[in-house]
């Protein structure tokens, strides 16, 4: 029984070693691609179109607040 236990610690030991190291090894690649992106592809800033104004931002925010009141009463 005891060489029973023995073995079942270490495949639970081998196990968990390689889920560990495969969670390493994907966070280290994750990054990698993160600058290769970031340095290939610059991020670009993005501008707000030319025709917005404040009076359409507030339209837009009394249109949201309608449709979340409208939403509750349901």
């Amino acid at each position: 029984m005891n060489e029973l236990m023995s073995f079942g610690i270490e495949l639970m030991l081998v196990g968990m070693g390689i889920v560990f190291l495969f969670l390493t090894m994907l966070v280290v690649v994750i990054n990698f691609m993160a600058k290769i992106i970031q340095r290939f592809s610059p991020e670009t800033l993005v501008q707000s179109p030319a025709g917005r104004s404040g009076a359409d931002d507030q339209r837009m925010i009394a249109a949201i607040t309608a449709a979340v009141h409208r939403y509750r009463k349901k």
